[in-house]
Protein backbone atom coordinates (compact mmCIF):
# COMPACT_ATOMS: atom_id res chain seq x y z
CA UNK A 1 0.00 0.00 0.00
CA UNK A 2 1.39 3.27 -0.50
CA UNK A 3 0.64 7.03 1.32
CA UNK A 4 -1.58 8.97 -0.43
CA UNK A 5 -1.34 11.94 2.30
CA UNK A 6 2.31 12.42 1.83
CA UNK A 7 5.54 11.55 0.46
CA UNK A 8 4.83 12.81 -3.30
CA UNK A 9 7.96 12.04 -5.45
CA UNK A 10 8.42 12.34 -8.86
CA UNK A 11 8.63 9.06 -10.68
CA UNK A 12 12.04 8.83 -12.91
CA UNK A 13 12.95 5.38 -14.33
CA UNK A 14 10.97 3.47 -11.79
CA UNK A 15 12.36 5.23 -8.56
CA UNK A 16 10.92 7.64 -6.22
CA UNK A 17 12.40 11.39 -6.88
CA UNK A 18 12.62 14.17 -4.22
CA UNK A 19 13.94 17.46 -4.91
CA UNK A 20 15.21 20.11 -2.43
CA UNK A 21 13.02 23.07 -3.95
CA UNK A 22 9.55 22.14 -4.07
CA UNK A 23 6.43 24.10 -4.80
CA UNK A 24 3.41 24.09 -2.62
CA UNK A 25 -0.14 22.58 -3.36
CA UNK A 26 -3.47 23.99 -2.21
CA UNK A 27 -6.24 23.17 -0.76
CA UNK A 28 -8.89 25.49 -2.96
CA UNK A 29 -11.65 25.57 -0.33
CA UNK A 30 -9.33 26.29 2.43
CA UNK A 31 -6.18 27.84 1.04
CA UNK A 32 -4.08 25.90 3.12
CA UNK A 33 -0.91 24.20 1.92
CA UNK A 34 -1.84 20.79 1.34
CA UNK A 35 1.32 19.53 -0.09
CA UNK A 36 4.60 20.49 -1.43
CA UNK A 37 5.70 18.39 -4.38
CA UNK A 38 9.54 18.58 -6.25
CA UNK A 39 10.32 21.25 -8.58
CA UNK A 40 12.15 19.72 -11.45
CA UNK A 41 15.22 20.10 -13.11
CA UNK A 42 16.19 20.37 -16.49
CA UNK A 43 18.97 17.77 -16.00
CA UNK A 44 16.42 15.51 -14.22
CA UNK A 45 13.55 16.19 -17.06
CA UNK A 46 16.46 14.73 -19.13
CA UNK A 47 16.65 11.99 -17.01
CA UNK A 48 13.15 10.85 -17.32
CA UNK A 49 13.33 11.46 -21.13
CA UNK A 50 15.87 9.24 -22.08
CA UNK A 51 14.17 6.54 -19.43
CA UNK A 52 11.43 6.45 -21.41
CA UNK A 53 13.43 6.38 -24.70
CA UNK A 54 15.13 3.17 -23.11
CA UNK A 55 11.97 1.69 -21.91
CA UNK A 56 10.62 2.29 -25.68
CA UNK A 57 12.51 -0.31 -27.23
CA UNK A 58 11.17 -3.15 -25.32
CA UNK A 59 7.79 -1.52 -24.93
CA UNK A 60 7.12 -1.12 -28.62
CA UNK A 61 8.49 -4.52 -29.24
CA UNK A 62 5.70 -6.01 -26.20
CA UNK A 63 2.95 -8.33 -27.53
CA UNK A 64 0.01 -6.05 -28.18
CA UNK A 65 -1.97 -8.23 -25.82
CA UNK A 66 0.47 -8.25 -23.21
CA UNK A 67 0.31 -4.06 -23.71
CA UNK A 68 -3.13 -3.77 -23.37
CA UNK A 69 -3.57 -6.17 -20.18
CA UNK A 70 -1.01 -4.09 -18.27
CA UNK A 71 -2.91 -1.15 -19.20
CA UNK A 72 -6.30 -2.52 -17.93
CA UNK A 73 -4.37 -3.26 -14.94
CA UNK A 74 -3.87 -0.04 -14.36
CA UNK A 75 -7.61 0.81 -14.17
CA UNK A 76 -7.95 -2.14 -11.59
CA UNK A 77 -5.18 -0.25 -9.62
CA UNK A 78 -7.66 2.78 -9.65
CA UNK A 79 -10.63 0.91 -8.69
CA UNK A 80 -8.68 -0.76 -5.79
CA UNK A 81 -7.82 3.15 -4.53
CA UNK A 82 -10.74 4.73 -5.23
CA UNK A 83 -11.66 5.88 -1.98
CA UNK A 84 -7.93 7.27 -1.18
CA UNK A 85 -8.08 8.98 -5.17
CA UNK A 86 -11.32 10.55 -4.25
CA UNK A 87 -9.94 11.97 -1.34
CA UNK A 88 -7.22 13.10 -2.28
CA UNK A 89 -8.89 14.79 -5.66
CA UNK A 90 -11.08 16.84 -3.16
CA UNK A 91 -8.47 18.38 -1.74
CA UNK A 92 -6.29 19.36 -4.02
CA UNK A 93 -9.06 19.83 -6.89
CA UNK A 94 -11.96 21.41 -4.79
CA UNK A 95 -14.55 18.95 -6.75
CA UNK A 96 -17.37 17.50 -4.67
CA UNK A 97 -17.51 13.69 -3.86
CA UNK A 98 -19.48 13.15 -6.63
CA UNK A 99 -17.46 14.49 -9.21
CA UNK A 100 -14.75 13.15 -7.47
CA UNK A 101 -16.64 9.61 -8.60
CA UNK A 102 -17.17 10.50 -11.92
CA UNK A 103 -13.37 11.03 -12.42
CA UNK A 104 -12.13 8.45 -10.60
CA UNK A 105 -13.94 5.89 -11.73
CA UNK A 106 -14.40 7.29 -14.96
CA UNK A 107 -10.32 6.89 -15.01
CA UNK A 108 -10.65 3.33 -14.24
CA UNK A 109 -13.26 2.69 -17.08
CA UNK A 110 -11.17 4.61 -19.88
CA UNK A 111 -7.86 2.56 -19.26
CA UNK A 112 -9.94 -0.92 -19.10
CA UNK A 113 -11.76 0.36 -22.83
CA UNK A 114 -8.94 1.84 -24.49
CA UNK A 115 -7.54 -1.36 -23.44
CA UNK A 116 -9.34 -2.71 -25.91
CA UNK A 117 -8.46 -1.29 -29.06
CA UNK A 118 -6.11 -2.12 -32.09
CA UNK A 119 -5.26 -0.59 -34.98
CA UNK A 120 -4.83 -3.74 -37.54
CA UNK A 121 -2.85 -3.83 -40.79
CA UNK A 122 -4.75 -2.59 -43.72
CA UNK A 123 -4.14 -4.56 -47.05
CA UNK A 124 -4.42 -2.15 -49.60
CA UNK A 125 -3.13 -4.81 -52.31
CA UNK A 126 -2.41 -8.60 -52.34
CA UNK A 127 -2.52 -9.79 -55.98
CA UNK A 128 -0.03 -11.90 -57.86
CA UNK A 129 2.02 -9.18 -58.47
CA UNK A 130 2.20 -7.11 -55.42
CA UNK A 131 1.44 -6.78 -51.67
CA UNK A 132 0.60 -3.46 -50.25
CA UNK A 133 0.00 -2.76 -46.75
CA UNK A 134 -0.41 0.29 -44.35
CA UNK A 135 0.41 -0.19 -40.71
CA UNK A 136 0.89 1.58 -37.85
CA UNK A 137 3.85 2.06 -36.12
CA UNK A 138 4.24 3.75 -32.58
CA UNK A 139 5.87 7.66 -32.20
CA UNK A 140 8.00 6.82 -29.57
CA UNK A 141 8.48 9.09 -26.08
CA UNK A 142 5.19 11.47 -25.42
CA UNK A 143 5.48 13.85 -23.05
CA UNK A 144 2.01 14.22 -21.57
CA UNK A 145 0.85 17.70 -20.04
CA UNK A 146 -2.31 17.97 -18.16
CA UNK A 147 -4.29 20.83 -16.81
CA UNK A 148 -6.19 21.40 -13.04
CA UNK A 149 -9.72 20.65 -13.85
CA UNK A 150 -9.96 16.88 -14.41
CA UNK A 151 -6.15 16.22 -13.12
CA UNK A 152 -6.44 12.32 -13.04
CA UNK A 153 -9.00 11.29 -16.55
CA UNK A 154 -7.22 13.86 -18.50
CA UNK A 155 -3.65 12.21 -17.58
CA UNK A 156 -5.89 8.37 -18.20
CA UNK A 157 -7.00 9.99 -21.94
CA UNK A 158 -3.33 10.51 -22.89
CA UNK A 159 -1.58 7.63 -21.19
CA UNK A 160 -4.00 4.76 -21.98
CA UNK A 161 -3.59 5.38 -25.89
CA UNK A 162 0.13 6.14 -25.83
CA UNK A 163 0.79 2.73 -23.93
CA UNK A 164 -1.55 0.51 -25.88
CA UNK A 165 -0.08 2.41 -29.11
CA UNK A 166 3.77 1.37 -27.85
CA UNK A 167 4.60 4.70 -26.79
CA UNK A 168 6.05 5.90 -23.27
CA UNK A 169 5.53 8.65 -21.30
CA UNK A 170 6.21 11.37 -19.45
CA UNK A 171 3.83 12.96 -17.36
CA UNK A 172 4.00 16.52 -16.39
CA UNK A 173 0.85 17.25 -14.12
CA UNK A 174 -0.75 20.63 -13.45
CA UNK A 175 1.02 22.40 -10.63
CA UNK A 176 -2.05 23.33 -8.90
CA UNK A 177 -3.23 19.71 -8.87
CA UNK A 178 -0.31 17.06 -9.23
CA UNK A 179 -0.71 14.99 -6.05
CA UNK A 180 -3.22 12.25 -8.04
CA UNK A 181 -0.98 12.10 -11.06
CA UNK A 182 2.19 11.08 -8.54
CA UNK A 183 0.35 8.71 -6.50
CA UNK A 184 -1.13 7.16 -10.03
CA UNK A 185 2.07 6.86 -11.46
CA UNK A 186 3.62 5.17 -8.31
CA UNK A 187 1.19 3.29 -8.02
CA UNK A 188 1.96 1.97 -11.78
CA UNK A 189 5.41 0.67 -10.92
CA UNK A 190 3.40 -2.10 -9.82
CA UNK A 191 2.80 -2.96 -13.39
CA UNK A 192 4.95 -1.25 -15.89
CA UNK A 193 8.24 -2.07 -16.48
CA UNK A 194 10.82 1.04 -15.19
CA UNK A 195 10.36 3.99 -17.90
CA UNK A 196 7.62 3.37 -19.29
CA UNK A 197 5.49 6.10 -17.50
CA UNK A 198 7.70 8.77 -15.75
CA UNK A 199 5.89 11.55 -13.76
CA UNK A 200 7.94 15.00 -13.32
CA UNK A 201 6.21 18.12 -11.75
CA UNK A 202 7.19 21.50 -12.49
CA UNK A 203 5.92 25.15 -13.65
CA UNK A 204 5.77 26.15 -17.09
CA UNK A 205 9.18 26.46 -17.69
CA UNK A 206 9.14 22.52 -17.24
CA UNK A 207 6.93 22.62 -19.78
CA UNK A 208 8.78 24.42 -22.27
CA UNK A 209 11.64 22.37 -21.59
CA UNK A 210 9.41 19.44 -22.49
CA UNK A 211 7.60 20.74 -25.87
CA UNK A 212 10.88 21.76 -27.11
CA UNK A 213 12.90 18.76 -25.58
CA UNK A 214 15.17 17.31 -28.82
CA UNK A 215 13.94 13.20 -27.53
CA UNK A 216 10.52 13.53 -26.99
CA UNK A 217 8.06 12.80 -30.24
CA UNK A 218 4.93 14.08 -29.51
CA UNK A 219 2.72 16.41 -27.11
CA UNK A 220 0.03 15.58 -25.75
CA UNK A 221 -1.54 18.94 -24.20
CA UNK A 222 -4.64 20.05 -22.67
CA UNK A 223 -5.16 23.61 -21.83
CA UNK A 224 -6.18 26.98 -22.73
CA UNK A 225 -6.01 28.29 -26.44
CA UNK A 226 -3.14 30.83 -25.57
CA UNK A 227 -1.15 28.28 -24.01
CA UNK A 228 -1.05 25.56 -26.83
CA UNK A 229 0.03 28.05 -29.23
CA UNK A 230 2.87 28.41 -27.45
CA UNK A 231 2.80 24.76 -27.03
CA UNK A 232 2.70 24.24 -31.03
CA UNK A 233 5.51 26.81 -31.93
CA UNK A 234 7.94 25.31 -29.52
CA UNK A 235 7.14 21.82 -30.53
CA UNK A 236 7.45 23.25 -34.57
CA UNK A 237 11.05 23.18 -34.09
CA UNK A 238 11.60 19.64 -33.93
CA UNK A 239 8.45 18.86 -35.51
CA UNK A 240 6.96 17.03 -33.11
CA UNK A 241 3.39 15.96 -33.35
CA UNK A 242 1.07 17.05 -31.11
CA UNK A 243 -2.84 17.18 -29.90
CA UNK A 244 -4.04 19.70 -28.69
CA UNK A 245 -7.23 20.04 -26.81
CA UNK A 246 -7.62 23.70 -26.08
CA UNK A 247 -10.71 25.98 -24.72
CA UNK A 248 -13.93 26.59 -25.68
CA UNK A 249 -16.58 29.18 -25.91
CA UNK A 250 -19.75 26.40 -26.25
CA UNK A 251 -23.33 27.58 -27.35
CA UNK A 252 -26.64 25.92 -26.35
CA UNK A 253 -29.70 26.62 -28.37
CA UNK A 254 -32.87 26.18 -27.51
CA UNK A 255 -36.02 26.00 -29.30
CA UNK A 256 -39.06 27.66 -28.08
CA UNK A 257 -41.29 24.09 -27.30
CA UNK A 258 -39.17 23.14 -24.29
CA UNK A 259 -40.39 22.87 -21.30
CA UNK A 260 -38.92 25.60 -19.38
CA UNK A 261 -38.62 23.39 -15.99
CA UNK A 262 -36.83 20.25 -17.35
CA UNK A 263 -34.42 22.31 -19.96
CA UNK A 264 -33.34 24.54 -16.80
CA UNK A 265 -32.15 21.64 -14.94
CA UNK A 266 -30.29 19.96 -17.77
CA UNK A 267 -28.75 23.58 -18.48
CA UNK A 268 -27.41 23.93 -15.42
CA UNK A 269 -25.68 20.98 -15.40
CA UNK A 270 -24.52 21.67 -18.50
CA UNK A 271 -23.28 24.55 -18.21
CA UNK A 272 -22.05 24.29 -14.15
CA UNK A 273 -20.54 20.69 -13.69
CA UNK A 274 -17.00 20.91 -12.26
CA UNK A 275 -18.25 24.53 -11.07
CA UNK A 276 -17.79 25.69 -15.07
CA UNK A 277 -14.47 24.61 -14.71
CA UNK A 278 -14.38 22.68 -18.15
CA UNK A 279 -13.44 22.91 -21.87
CA UNK A 280 -16.76 21.81 -22.54
CA UNK A 281 -18.85 23.48 -20.56
CA UNK A 282 -22.26 25.71 -22.21
CA UNK A 283 -20.82 28.84 -22.03
CA UNK A 284 -23.02 30.97 -23.70
CA UNK A 285 -26.98 29.88 -23.81
CA UNK A 286 -29.51 31.36 -26.89
CA UNK A 287 -33.07 30.83 -25.32
CA UNK A 288 -35.94 31.77 -28.08
CA UNK A 289 -37.48 35.22 -27.04
CA UNK A 290 -40.93 33.07 -26.67
CA UNK A 291 -39.79 31.44 -23.98
CA UNK A 292 -36.74 33.09 -22.22
CA UNK A 293 -38.09 34.45 -19.50
CA UNK A 294 -39.56 31.26 -18.48
CA UNK A 295 -36.66 29.48 -19.12
CA UNK A 296 -34.09 32.26 -16.69
CA UNK A 297 -36.61 31.68 -13.97
CA UNK A 298 -36.98 28.54 -13.73
CA UNK A 299 -33.34 28.04 -13.88
CA UNK A 300 -32.76 31.12 -11.03
CA UNK A 301 -35.43 28.64 -8.94
CA UNK A 302 -33.85 25.22 -9.96
CA UNK A 303 -29.96 27.05 -8.60
CA UNK A 304 -32.03 28.98 -5.33
CA UNK A 305 -33.49 25.65 -4.35
CA UNK A 306 -30.71 23.03 -5.23
CA UNK A 307 -27.46 24.46 -5.43
CA UNK A 308 -24.74 24.97 -2.48
CA UNK A 309 -21.45 26.42 -3.10
CA UNK A 310 -18.91 25.10 -0.50
CA UNK A 311 -15.99 23.00 0.18
CA UNK A 312 -16.04 19.70 -1.59
CA UNK A 313 -15.10 18.10 1.48
CA UNK A 314 -18.41 18.68 2.84
CA UNK A 315 -21.71 16.07 2.05
CA UNK A 316 -24.12 18.71 1.02
CA UNK A 317 -21.81 20.41 -1.64
CA UNK A 318 -22.89 20.71 -4.87
CA UNK A 319 -20.30 22.88 -6.28
CA UNK A 320 -17.13 23.74 -4.91
CA UNK A 321 -14.69 26.75 -5.17
CA UNK A 322 -12.42 27.93 -8.23
CA UNK A 323 -9.19 25.74 -8.21
CA UNK A 324 -6.60 28.43 -7.66
CA UNK A 325 -5.67 32.39 -7.20
CA UNK A 326 -5.05 32.72 -10.58
CA UNK A 327 -8.43 31.37 -11.81
CA UNK A 328 -10.03 33.27 -9.42
CA UNK A 329 -8.80 36.34 -10.34
CA UNK A 330 -9.67 35.51 -14.04
CA UNK A 331 -13.40 35.52 -13.01
CA UNK A 332 -13.24 38.03 -10.92
CA UNK A 333 -12.81 40.22 -13.49
CA UNK A 334 -15.30 39.19 -15.65
CA UNK A 335 -17.65 39.82 -12.41
CA UNK A 336 -16.26 42.82 -12.43
CA UNK A 337 -16.57 44.13 -16.14
CA UNK A 338 -20.30 42.92 -16.15
CA UNK A 339 -20.79 45.65 -13.37
CA UNK A 340 -19.19 47.98 -15.26
CA UNK A 341 -21.22 47.81 -17.71
CA UNK A 342 -24.25 47.43 -16.12
CA UNK A 343 -25.42 44.09 -17.08
CA UNK A 344 -28.56 42.36 -15.15
CA UNK A 345 -27.80 39.63 -12.75
CA UNK A 346 -30.35 37.00 -13.07
CA UNK A 347 -29.07 35.64 -9.90
CA UNK A 348 -26.03 35.89 -7.71
CA UNK A 349 -23.61 38.48 -9.26
CA UNK A 350 -21.83 39.38 -6.07
CA UNK A 351 -18.28 37.57 -5.06
CA UNK A 352 -17.73 37.15 -0.90
CA UNK A 353 -14.08 37.94 -1.03
CA UNK A 354 -14.08 37.34 2.51
CA UNK A 355 -14.59 33.22 2.23
CA UNK A 356 -11.92 31.28 3.15
CA UNK A 357 -11.50 29.58 0.25
CA UNK A 358 -11.87 30.74 -3.32
CA UNK A 359 -15.71 30.46 -3.84
CA UNK A 360 -17.67 32.58 -6.80
CA UNK A 361 -21.45 32.54 -6.59
CA UNK A 362 -23.31 30.30 -9.68
CA UNK A 363 -24.07 33.34 -11.14
CA UNK A 364 -26.43 34.21 -14.63
CA UNK A 365 -25.96 37.15 -16.43
CA UNK A 366 -29.71 38.69 -18.21
CA UNK A 367 -29.50 38.93 -21.88
CA UNK A 368 -25.81 41.02 -22.17
CA UNK A 369 -25.01 42.17 -25.19
CA UNK A 370 -23.67 39.98 -28.11
CA UNK A 371 -20.40 41.76 -28.07
CA UNK A 372 -19.76 41.61 -24.34
CA UNK A 373 -16.30 39.44 -23.04
CA UNK A 374 -18.74 37.79 -20.94
CA UNK A 375 -20.01 36.19 -24.26
CA UNK A 376 -17.60 36.00 -26.27
CA UNK A 377 -14.67 35.17 -24.44
CA UNK A 378 -14.37 31.61 -22.01
CA UNK A 379 -14.32 32.42 -18.60
CA UNK A 380 -14.03 29.20 -17.12
CA UNK A 381 -15.80 30.18 -14.04
CA UNK A 382 -19.67 29.90 -12.97
CA UNK A 383 -20.88 32.99 -15.00
CA UNK A 384 -23.07 32.14 -17.24
CA UNK A 385 -24.81 34.34 -19.83
CA UNK A 386 -28.33 33.87 -21.34
CA UNK A 387 -29.15 35.50 -24.32
CA UNK A 388 -32.79 35.86 -26.86
CA UNK A 389 -32.86 34.59 -30.31
CA UNK A 390 -36.07 34.70 -32.77
CA UNK A 391 -34.32 34.17 -35.80
CA UNK A 392 -32.69 30.39 -36.86
CA UNK A 393 -30.57 31.68 -39.27
CA UNK A 394 -29.23 34.55 -36.89
CA UNK A 395 -28.92 32.07 -34.12
CA UNK A 396 -26.96 29.66 -35.77
CA UNK A 397 -24.52 33.06 -37.09
CA UNK A 398 -24.16 34.14 -33.53
CA UNK A 399 -23.22 30.83 -32.34
CA UNK A 400 -20.38 30.03 -34.52
CA UNK A 401 -19.41 33.66 -34.47
CA UNK A 402 -16.04 32.41 -32.59
CA UNK A 403 -12.41 31.43 -32.62
CA UNK A 404 -13.59 28.04 -30.59
CA UNK A 405 -15.53 25.43 -31.33
CA UNK A 406 -15.11 22.86 -29.39
CA UNK A 407 -18.58 21.64 -28.64
CA UNK A 408 -22.21 22.89 -28.70
CA UNK A 409 -25.63 21.82 -28.21
CA UNK A 410 -29.18 22.08 -29.78
CA UNK A 411 -32.27 21.72 -27.14
CA UNK A 412 -36.26 20.83 -28.55
CA UNK A 413 -38.68 18.35 -29.00
CA UNK A 414 -39.09 19.00 -32.67
CA UNK A 415 -36.78 17.01 -34.10
CA UNK A 416 -36.76 18.14 -37.69
CA UNK A 417 -35.24 21.64 -36.20
CA UNK A 418 -32.89 20.10 -33.38
CA UNK A 419 -30.83 18.09 -36.26
CA UNK A 420 -31.35 20.86 -38.52
CA UNK A 421 -29.77 23.44 -36.25
CA UNK A 422 -26.97 20.99 -34.65
CA UNK A 423 -26.01 20.09 -38.42
CA UNK A 424 -24.79 23.66 -39.03
CA UNK A 425 -22.99 24.25 -35.67
CA UNK A 426 -19.31 24.33 -36.14
CA UNK A 427 -18.36 22.44 -33.56
CA UNK A 428 -16.03 18.62 -32.79
CA UNK A 429 -19.26 17.61 -30.66
CA UNK A 430 -22.59 18.46 -31.08
CA UNK A 431 -24.83 17.03 -28.45
CA UNK A 432 -28.93 17.29 -29.23
CA UNK A 433 -30.77 17.35 -26.28
CA UNK A 434 -28.47 15.50 -24.03
CA UNK A 435 -25.05 17.24 -22.95
CA UNK A 436 -21.52 15.68 -22.15
CA UNK A 437 -21.96 11.96 -23.30
CA UNK A 438 -18.79 11.02 -23.75
CA UNK A 439 -17.09 7.43 -24.47
CA UNK A 440 -13.53 5.90 -25.32
CA UNK A 441 -14.97 4.72 -28.54
CA UNK A 442 -16.01 8.31 -29.66
CA UNK A 443 -13.48 10.62 -30.82
CA UNK A 444 -13.29 14.12 -29.10
CA UNK A 445 -11.71 16.61 -30.26
CA UNK A 446 -12.39 20.74 -31.73
CA UNK A 447 -12.23 22.75 -34.73
CA UNK A 448 -10.91 25.95 -35.46
CA UNK A 449 -8.74 27.15 -32.45
CA UNK A 450 -10.47 24.91 -30.15
CA UNK A 451 -7.48 22.28 -31.08
CA UNK A 452 -5.48 20.05 -33.09
CA UNK A 453 -6.49 16.16 -33.51
CA UNK A 454 -8.29 13.77 -30.93
CA UNK A 455 -8.39 11.96 -28.39
CA UNK A 456 -10.72 8.56 -27.30
CA UNK A 457 -11.91 6.41 -30.28
CA UNK A 458 -9.28 4.80 -33.14
CA UNK A 459 -8.57 7.96 -34.36
CA UNK A 460 -7.30 8.97 -31.12
CA UNK A 461 -5.24 5.85 -30.44
CA UNK A 462 -3.87 6.87 -34.03
CA UNK A 463 -2.75 10.06 -32.95
CA UNK A 464 0.54 8.27 -30.96
CA UNK A 465 1.64 6.25 -34.25
CA UNK A 466 3.38 6.95 -37.47
CA UNK A 467 1.74 5.14 -40.77
CA UNK A 468 3.76 3.54 -43.00
CA UNK A 469 2.89 2.03 -45.91
CA UNK A 470 5.31 -1.28 -47.41
CA UNK A 471 5.26 -2.52 -50.39
CA UNK A 472 6.55 -5.67 -51.79
CA UNK A 473 6.54 -6.81 -55.92
CA UNK A 474 6.32 -10.59 -55.50
CA UNK A 475 9.00 -12.63 -57.45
Amino acid sequence: MINFDSDYAMTIDGKAVFTDKTHPVYNPATKAVIAGVPDCSQAQLDEAVASSRRAFGAWSKTPLAERQEKVAALGDLIEANAEAFMALLTREQGKPRAGAEWEVFGSAAWLKEIATQSLEDEVLEDSAERRVVTRYTPLGVVGAIVPWNFPLLLAVWKIAPALVAGCTVVLKPSPYTPLCDLKFVELAQQILPPGVVNCVTGDDELGKWMTAHPDINKIAFTGSTATGRHVARSAADTIKRVTLELGGNDPAIVLPDVDPEVVAEQLFWASFQNNAQFCNATKRVYIHEEIYDQVRDAMVRFIEANVKVGDGAEEDTTLGPIQNSMQYEKVQDYFEDCRKNGFKFAVGGEIDTNAPGWFVPVTLVDNPPEDSRIVTEEPFGPILPLLKWSDEADVVARANDTIYGLGASVWGKDLDAVQRIGAQLEAGTVWLNEIHEYSPHQAFGGHKQSGLGCENSLHGLMEYTNWQTTTLKKQ
